[in-house]
């Protein structure tokens, strides 16, 4: 049976200069300001329902009362008379109303919680950057790949301005979901996830590699929705309006082998037909998976703006031969091997190449929106080395720091780092290998020494040719400060 900590109860037994002067007078606002309770299981009249009074002025709801009658009519207790004024009611015990002549009547009063206001979440259009000011804010931190940078800015606005507008005039803007296809390393998800920082609203980031049919190992379609969910710290109507980013969705294509059932695959895309048009979706609160013991909450997906995007291998492959096929016979005819070399084969991307890879057609119709990433150039990738905000060149510059000690890049050892780099075929993401590789013995030599002051990293280091570049401190003589220490 439930205590009553969770209530305000007025401490004293008798009527306070706040507390309802007795039953059925007072203030109307003290009325408005506290409710009954059941003298058993403790529950508000708002809780349990409509009260029963009884003598003593004592209420009981009628799910207590009716498991009392229960109760005792399976025990054989005689039934009697209760204080003389209901004759055919059993002789309870356990409410001996004999025993309450000192029960106060305000010790049942309850003060009701105050309903917490929600203001609605009104996005103010005026608010959200416009589409030049939030590619200028990506520009900080993501190095080329201008196209698809304006593409997201302008597809970002237009989702808060459809948001905002109303359906007077019988125009409905409808929703333009997108879908990313570009080389692994090229900044997909790092451009999601800068966007998520520059904006003020709930943003999801999951992929789809774990999702399943439902009913199967594995999360739930509507676990992306629940993870936004969670982004908008359990908010519906904040969810409502948010973005997810569905990465790796290259992962859900059809199987070439179609004699087994596609649990993860193309059922995938046909459970998520829904979701990206927009649906009520009933999703779990504070979990991925369902079941009995977590609350749910009803989502609708309409005005959310999904975001897909992919790596897809060998897309190439299938662009190409499309390519060739549009090639003409005859002495003016393009040469077979013509894109073999072709670095940016993916920016030809059209919508028939990702259905012949295994997306289906309905699941690609609500992502009208499709655009390619650039594989990155080694000029592009010193770029990444130094240009942004948290380039990996300024993050290694800050632990030694930490150190005192200084640390320089060679322009010719940026370009041996963006060289080897290209090599590995891993966009930007080989950036960091690299780096980890030679500068795990200078982060480890550097401690040793407080002399040192700078450290310049060299081509010839970097191609095992030399070491890096060391120059000590000059101590100026007065107390022994370096002149070169860093501030």
């Amino acid at each position: 049976m439930p205590n009553m900590d969770f209530y305000e109860v007025d401490p004293l037994d008798e009527p306070s200069v706040d507390s309802p002067k007795e039953e059925g007078g007072g203030d109307k606002q003290e009325k408005e300001d506290y409710e009954q309770i059941c003298y058993l299981c403790k529950r508000t009249e708002s809780v349990a329902g409509k009260l029963i009074r009884m003598p003593q002025n004592i209420c009981i709801c009628q799910d207590c009362m009716q498991k009392t009658f229960d109760a005792m009519n399976g025990s054989g207790f005689p039934m009697g008379d209760m204080m003389g004024n209901m004759p055919n009611m059993p002789n309870i015990s356990m409410i001996n109303l004999g025993d309450m002549q000192g029960f106060s009547p305000f010790r049942q009063r309850v003060k009701k919680k105050k309903e917490k206001k929600k203001d609605a979440p009104a996005i103010d259009i005026h608010a959200i950057p416009a589409p030049h000011k939030l590619k200028a804010s990506l520009d900080e931190y993501i190095v080329g790949q201008e196209h698809a940078k304006k593409v997201m800015s302008v597809a970002v606005y237009n989702h808060f301005k459809r948001i905002t507008s109303d359906m007077a005039d019988g125009v409905e803007i409808e929703k333009s979901n997108m879908l990313m296809v570009g080389p692994t390393g090229s900044g997909k998800t790092y451009m999601v996830k800068t966007l998520a920082k520059l904006l003020d609203v709930p943003l999801a980031i999951t992929d789809a590699t774990s999702l399943t049919e439902a009913g199967y190992i594995g999360d739930d379609i509507e676990s992306v929705v629940s993870k936004l969910l969670a982004a908008a710290d359990n908010d519906v109507e904040r969810a409502e309006q948010g973005i997810i980013f569905i990465d790796e969705i290259d992962k859900i294509a059809k199987k070439r082998n179609a004699n087994q059932r596609d649990v993860s695959g193309e059922s995938v895309q046909q459970g998520m037909l829904k979701l990206l048009e927009g649906a009520q979706v009933e999703v779990p609160v504070g979990a991925s998976s369902k079941n009995a013991m977590v609350p749910m909450a009803v989502v609708n997906t309409r005005n959310i703006l999904f975001i897909c995007g992919g790596a897809f291998p060998d897309l190439e492959e299938i662009i190409k031969e499309r390519l060739n096929k549009e090639s003409s016979i005859g002495f003016k005819a393009d040469l077979k091997d013509k894109y073999d070399k072709e670095e940016n084969l993916l920016t030809k991307v059209l919508a028939e190449d990702v259905r012949k890879y295994g997306m289906i057609p309905e699941f690609l119709g609500r992502l009208p929106v499709l655009f390619s990433l650039e594989a990155l150039t080694e000029e592009m990738l010193v770029r990444v080395l130094v240009e942004p905000k948290n380039a990996i060149t300024k993050q290694y510059q800050k632990l030694l720091a930490m150190d005192e000690v200084k640390l320089e890049f060679e322009e010719a050892a940026l370009y041996a780092i963006a060289a080897k780099a290209k090599e590995k075929k891993a966009g930007a993401r080989a950036l960091r290998a690299i780096l980890e590789e030679f500068m795990l013995d200078i982060m480890y030599e550097i401690p040793k020494d407080d002399g040192i002051g700078t450290v310049t990293i060299t081509k010839a280091y970097l191609d095992g040719k030399g070491a890096p570049l060391i120059a000590m401190r000059e101590y100026s003589g007065h107390g022994g400060v370096p002149v070169n220490a860093l501030p």
